[in-house]
């Protein structure tokens, strides 16, 4: 079991920002947040509104960065945050995905953390106030709130403790204090700025799913820690995109062909970057489960065009990619002050697809989008 993280020294108020040796100046704010916007129009208002009454909003930097979004939330952000002057709406001239669209308002960014909040969320009042105080009293350089469903106060996620078998992220467990994790969760995702800069940021490749648990590999891999601060608390909606149906709430099962072939991919290009040789044995371990589960999805689906995408090209592109690999091993080999047998101590037994289990029993078969 991961050792918890030391609790901080009571303190009145958070500390100010470290002097930012790159510049020779201190960050101007505490935590830039940045909110990755596609079509989220929706969901923005209670979003910014909970960032407006953080307790300290005015330690905070905040960018919704808009990928092209065709529904208008560009200019609703625009109209929501008029008159913040710590805030601004940065729009990309296209859809870069999840890792290209945080990083390049990344680099523009002014706060000594970074937050990368989902658009489908709200913060409670307190969040970034018990956040930021828990990461600036202790040595990690990345940290999550515990999340809960958007709508309740009910349980979701806490970040990932650590990896399975088939080396996938583990099915998410509840922790009532701080607790280290392999991976905060990726829906407010915070991160010291200077370490993300040194890392690369997210890699560009993976466009969207499982950015968070490579950049946490590269993370740990480096001689950094990552937690979860369950004191912070995060409401969540997830899957806003591919599963739009019930408003605040999840009704179906629903993924698409894009969203499971990137998942799959990712996941495995993920192994591929940062395993060092040992924890490489996973790969065919992941392999396997995939064979096994394309099978039985087909069997549930009966569409032989999902298997070829979700599956069958997501493995295939591994191959394509190959020269982005070496180039990545290379920069992360640079970098690594632990190697796969100091790793092994995230090595779990707790099934990563259990959750999937849980929605299949609960909702039936996936309902599978074509786009």
């Amino acid at each position: 079991m991961t050792n918890p993280v030391p609790a901080p020294q009571p303190a009145n108020a958070l500390a100010a920002p470290d002097v930012d040796s790159g510049a020779g100046t201190a960050p101007e704010f505490l935590i830039s947040v940045i909110v990755l916007n596609y079509n989220g129009a929706v969901w923005l208002s209670r979003c910014l509104d909970s960032l407006r009454h953080q307790t300290i909003f005015p330690q905070l930097e905040i960018i919704v960065a808009d990928n092209a979004s065709p529904d208008g939330s560009a200019e609703l952000a625009t109209r929501l945050m008029e008159g913040w002057p710590n805030a601004r709406v940065i729009r990309h001239d296209r859809n870069l995905g999840f890792a290209e669209g945080n990083n390049r308002p990344a680099r523009e960014a002014r706060g000594r953390y970074l937050f990368f909040l989902n658009n489908d969320t709200w913060l409670e009042a307190d969040c970034l106030e018990k956040l930021g105080a828990a990461v600036q009293a202790t040595d990690v350089v990345a940290a999550c709130p515990r999340v809960l469903n958007y709508t309740d106060d009910s349980f979701q996620s806490a970040g990932a403790g650590g990896f399975d078998l088939f080396g996938l992220p583990t099915a998410r467990r509840d922790y009532v204090r701080r607790r280290l994790v392999l991976m905060p969760e990726g829906c407010g995702y915070l991160i010291d700025r200077k370490r993300f800069a040194a890392l690369g940021g997210f890699d560009p490749e993976f466009f969207m799913y499982a950015e968070e648990y490579d950049l946490s590999w590269r993370v740990w891999l480096s001689g950094g820690r990552a937690c979860v601060v369950p004191e912070a608390r995060l409401h969540h909606r997830g899957a806003a995109q591919v599963n739009p149906q019930g408003g605040g709430q999840t009704v179906e099962f629903r993924t698409s062909d894009r969203k499971r072939y990137y998942a799959n991919r990712n996941h495995l290009l993920v192994l591929l970057k940062n395993a060092e040789h040992l924890l490489l044995l996973l790969l065919p371990m992941q392999l396997l489960l995939l064979a096994v589960e394309a099978v039985f999805v087909l069997a549930l689906v009966r569409r032989g065009s999902f298997i070829k995408t979700a599956y069958g090209e997501a493995v295939r592109d591994c191959w394509r990619l190959r020269s982005h690999i070496r180039e990545q091993r290379r920069f992360i080999r640079a970098q690594r002050q632990h190697g796969d047998l100091w790793m092994l101590r995230f090595l779990r037994g707790r099934f990563n697809r259990w959750d999937e289990v849980v929605r299949l029993w609960r909702f039936g078969p996936p309902r599978v989008s074509p786009e």
